[in-house]
């Protein structure tokens, strides 16, 4: 595969800013013989189905992608597609026609596509019930046909564009705008693209190489998964995925800040907040955010004082609003401790295991309500966040009483959950311990150097036994309840990892910190950005363009590059 290539199976084609893609994926793990222009607003709709076609019939030709083109065919026989504006898409072919096509053919009152011509500017409109938006053909050069327009009912809805060469621009439009006109060649266009992608990587990833091979397609996955504030997303944010999970969850986010702050920071910053946004009176954080929702029957773990503080190290010049960033965490961590604390207890609580991430994680499989360490942990670290924001602010006191729940917290995760050998979990209802194999009650080694040395020694040999050669197991794979393809029950996830080998190196555990990171980036590089990865195989599973997996490439792979570059300045 050249190189920049990417397989349109994997990863779709898009641009930042732009919310739709072009890819064979038209919903949850439904890949169409054809490519296809999805829309991620309200949702995930095909709408567009783009068919080369040869003498009038299907050509069976290939498709790939690079992060400025993507192609169909070769040679004399060629179709190109390249994004002019995050809204705008052109495809330019020679010695192929192209059909497209309205990838539902059946219109409804509520559903499908209405086609038509129209007379003021001579385009093709299609116009989604679905997106709530219309999708303009402009026919730029060439012959053009429309087939079915103003059709109702079932029947298809087509513009077939032919010539021995011919280009055309498709529109994403909310509503009515001035006929459209080409203001660039579209060998310009394709250039513009590849400049203005190799600008990202080389500021989100300058010290990529050829030790880190899966750099470049990692920024890429990031960059084209950007959307423009539209709905509910109010800033330029980083979708988890322009596949099926085209949403910004409340964990999720915080990596892919992480993983832009030292060449995009702006855009970072506008990570971590894009959720903060939708905080409600109590603090909590929602579920998830997208175009067209904002869900609130679940939270999300408090990992947010955690990246809070890796951001204020990676940020050059800091984080840009400290004051809001405190009222902020301030107001989720009394969310924890007032709405999700019994009365008189030290711990806080999940109500499902979708509140910590870890959906079917067997920690839950007998009990919904749960107090676990992973959870106390994260607030600990939370805590003691908020204490060193307070005390930059000048405000002694606060930081005294952040600080002291903290230690609080800390020492009762300690006497309760730890029962001399390994953390456990209890019914949040009736106290009930609940020990397993699953590596969410290791989960307490993100409190690094805050572990005593004998607690953290047995939780680094409890990791070492979820360790395979791929990464880190999220069920011990000697356990009854692993499973290969078992979500949260065997899997390798990235943000565990990224979690985990922190505080490993912080609890100063490099050598098997450096061990998570090796073969985390391995599989990356083997299998792409996976949602996760099987334990044992490697294999990609799920939504195979995810964001935060990507994310978390980046991190530990530029960690691991600065790493080397200190250790050879201090040999040299």
């Amino acid at each position: 595969m050249p190189t920049g290539e990417f397989s349109l199976r994997e990863i779709p084609f898009s641009y930042p800013g732009s919310w739709f893609d072009v890819s064979p994926v038209v919903a949850q793990a439904t890949y169409a013989d054809d490519l296809h222009l999805v829309s991620h607003r309200h949702g995930m709709h095909a709408v567009l189905a783009l068919v080369p076609e040869h003498g009038g019939e299907r050509a069976a030709v290939p498709a790939a992608a690079t992060p400025s083109a993507l192609t169909w065919g070769a040679g004399d026989r060629l179709i190109t597609a390249a994004f002019a504006a995050p809204d705008t898409l052109r495809i330019a072919g020679r010695g192929l026609d192209l059909r497209i096509r309205a990838a539902e053919p059946t219109l409804t009152p509520f559903t499908g596509s209405y086609f038509f011509a129209d007379p003021v500017d001579g385009s093709a409109v299609f116009t989604s019930y679905e997106t709530g938006h219309r999708y303009r053909v402009t026919v730029l050069s060439g012959q053009v046909r429309h087939v079915g327009a103003e059709a109702l009912g079932t029947a298809e809805r087509a513009v077939v564009v032919s010539g021995g060469s011919w280009e055309v621009a498709i529109e994403e439009l909310p509503g009515a705008r001035e006929p459209h006109r080409a203001v660039s060649a579209f060998d310009d266009v394709v250039a513009a693209a590849r400049t203005d992608f190799a600008a990202f990587a080389d500021s989100v990833a300058p010290w990529r190489g050829e030790r880190t091979p899966a750099a470049e397609l990692a920024c890429y996955v990031l960059w084209s998964a950007i959307v423009a504030p539209a709905g509910f997303v109010g800033r330029p944010a980083v979708l988890m995925s322009k596949h099926w999970m085209d949403k910004v969850w409340s964990w999720d986010h915080c990596f892919n800040a992480l993983a832009l702050a030292g060449g995009r920071p702006e855009l970072a910053w506008h990570q971590f907040q894009v959720v903060f946004d939708h905080q409600d009176d109590r603090g909590a954080l929602p579920d998830s955010i997208t175009h067209a929702e904002v869900l609130r029957n679940f939270v999300k773990p408090p990992i947010h004082g955690w990246a809070l503080s890796r951001l204020r190290g990676r940020l050059g010049s800091g984080l840009p609003e400290t004051g809001l960033a405190y009222r902020q965490l301030a107001a989720w961590t009394t969310f924890w401790l007032e709405h999700r604390r019994v009365p008189g207890g030290p711990f806080a609580h999940y109500e499902h295991g979708n509140d910590s991430g870890w959906d079917n994680a067997t920690p839950f499989a007998q009990r919904r309500l749960v107090q676990t360490p992973d959870l106390a942990a994260f607030l600990v670290l939370q805590l003691k966040e908020l204490a060193g924001l307070a005390a930059a602010q000048g405000d002694a006191g606060a930081a005294g009483r952040w600080d002291a729940e903290a230690e609080r917290m800390l020492a009762a995760l300690l006497d309760e959950l730890w029962d001399g050998t390994k953390f456990v979990s209890r019914s949040a209802t009736t106290g009930a311990v609940h020990a397993g194999a699953s590596l969410l009650e290791l989960m307490p080694i993100v409190l690094g150097e805050h572990l005593p040395p004998d607690v953290r020694d047995q939780v680094v040999a409890g990791l070492e036994a979820h360790l395979t050669d791929i990464g880190l197991a999220t069920e011990r794979p000697s356990s009854e309840f692993y499973e290969s393809d078992g979500y949260w029950r065997g899997p390798v996830w990235a943000p565990v990892t990224v979690l985990i080998e922190d505080g490993l190196r912080r609890a100063g555990a490099t050598e098997l910190a450096d061990r998570v990171s090796a073969r985390f980036r391995a599989v990356c590089e083997k299998s792409g950005f996976a949602e996760n990865f099987d334990a044992l195989t490697g294999d990609g599973l799920r939504d195979r363009a995810y964001t935060w997996t990507a994310a978390a490439y980046l991190l530990l792979a530029g960690d691991a590059e600065r790493r080397r570059a200190q250790e050879a300045l201090s040999e040299g």
